[in-house]
């Protein structure tokens, strides 16, 4: 865990905080969106892939400005 503050503290030193952030929005935003058309529109059902998609989607969601909270009150 160590590891990964130490990566998101040099990323918010370097100010590119706001477009790693945004950019990792949208990517999750886009794997929920296709875990959703997967499972609604397609003979699947609620298997894996489209359950992974949406759990992976919105974890990218909500993790990035976890981490760059905890960055910015452990240092």
């Amino acid at each position: 865990m160590d590891e990964a503050l130490d990566v998101v503290d040099a990323v918010a030193d370097s100010g590119i905080e706001g477009v790693l952030t945004w950019l990792l929005r949208l990517v999750g935003l886009l794997l929920v969106f296709a875990g959703l058309g997967l499972w609604l529109f397609t003979e699947m059902g609620l298997l894996v892939l489209p359950a992974a998609l949406l759990v992976v989607g919105l974890v990218l969601l909500v993790v990035p400005e976890l981490l760059l909270t905890a960055a910015e009150l452990a240092g």
